[in-house]
């Protein structure tokens, strides 16, 4: 019996790119691969061995002859590839159609609402990278005190503010009225306090960022889990992602180690349910950024870790790594997310070592299978592969 399942996201981890990536101009996008053919050795050891390498010839990691680890990937069915469509299809809900972006900036008049809601003008409304648009406006932002808008190429909504200038307090406060503004055809996915310190030539952003997701359009597999009387803990933006929907127990961290050590923390009390973790700095500190080689040594820092994840499991929980979307950091071109296909790799002592699960039809089957394994209601959507993995 399965009693606990630790899912953990390893944020714009994608391992190649999905057939409509022409779609969304991401064709020869592959996260993964790209980096491991562009940094000299680069080395995955341990996540080689539950068989990453594994899943497909294009990843460039190295093979293992015995996986641990059941493997396999999936492709994204909604439409997007954006985190809160990419984690609420691998909870369970499909989107079928896109949440909007505004890629030129908002329209004036979803702008001249925010301004008269929070009572004071704006900068910027363009789409602009996070750290180059608190260089390019931050000065002036300190001058007139008035709020950084800006958004990408995701359907985003984002906030930028100096913590001397306008409390993080404050500036939580201003991203809950545009979240109540931005609705029905501007109903953009997240809104995101962006909190920096610094002066002008070094200003840096802050670990108080907050996501202001807009709250599932139905039940997932977290409401299901919850309902059932176990529990389901959060680690880093999942509980924004899911706009609080489904959670029971919740933690922010700092920075993917600290990611790590909380969900070791939660592994090591004597819950049931669900521990799921996002590790954000592989997306926001380098994928965006085009940080090849910081990418690179985060996912060599995190492979380092998987050991201490691995002994903390107790003989009835499952783990579960995959991601979300990807964010290829070899392509200079653009700082955005890319459409990828997600690996998946899943372990435990109820489970069966080696099995390739093959390429799944929707990020929804992670879901399914963790809804089959905890014994709860799944939702629509999604393919179960517990039976094939389990053992008997």
């Amino acid at each position: 019996m399965i009693k606990r399942v630790i899912l953990i996201i390893l944020d714009s981890l994608g391992i190649g790119a999905l057939p409509d990536a022409d779609k969304y101009g991401d064709v020869g996008s592959n996260t993964l691969g790209n980096i491991a053919t562009s940094i000299n050795n680069f080395s995955l050891p341990n996540l080689i061995k539950l068989g990453l390498g594994n899943i497909n010839e294009n990843i460039n990691v190295g093979l293992a002859t015995r996986p641990t680890a059941c493997f396999g990937s999936a492709m994204e069915r909604s439409p997007g590839k954006d985190t809160t469509t990419g984690h609420w299809e691998i909870a369970g809900i499909v989107l079928q159609d896109p949440f909007p972006a505004f890629t030129n900036g908002f329209p004036p008049e979803v702008i001249e609402l925010f301004e008269d809601k929070i009572g004071t003008k704006t900068l910027a409304n363009i789409p602009a990278s996070g750290t180059v648009i608190i260089e390019d406006f931050g000065e002036q932002h300190i001058k007139t005190g008035y709020p950084i808008v800006y958004t990408s190429a995701d359907s985003v909504f984002q906030i930028a503010a100096h913590e001397e200038i306008i409390s993080v307090k404050r500036l939580y406060e201003i991203c809950q009225t545009a979240r109540v503004i931005l609705k029905d055809e501007y109903a953009v996915g997240r809104v995101i306090a962006r909190p920096f310190i610094g002066k002008k030539g070094s200003f840096q952003r802050t670990t108080n960022r907050k996501d202001f997701s807009l709250k599932p359009f139905g039940k997932t597999v977290l409401n299901h889990i919850a309902e059932s009387g176990k529990q389901v803990m959060a680690v880093g933006k999942i509980e924004d992602i899911f706009a609080g929907y489904g959670v029971t127990d919740a933690v922010h961290t700092e920075n993917n180690m600290d990611g790590v050590n909380k969900t070791l923390d939660y592994m090591k009390t004597n819950s049931s349910g669900l521990i799921f973790t996002n590790l954000v700095d592989f997306d926001s500190l380098y994928g965006h950024r085009n940080n090849v080689e910081g990418y690179a040594n985060a996912l060599m820092e995190f492979d380092k870790r998987v050991p201490d994840i691995l002994q903390s499991l107790k003989d009835d929980d499952v783990l579960i790594i995959a991601a979300d979307h990807g964010n290829d950091p070899t392509i200079k071109e653009s700082t955005d997310h890319t459409r990828e296909y997600i690996p998946i790799l899943i372990y435990g002592k109820n489970i069966k070592e080696g099995i390739n699960i093959g390429t799944r039809k929707s990020f929804a089957d992670i879901g399914a299978t963790i809804a089959e394994m905890l014994a709860v209601k799944s939702t629509n959507w999604g393919e179960s592969f517990h039976k094939k993995i389990l053992k008997k």
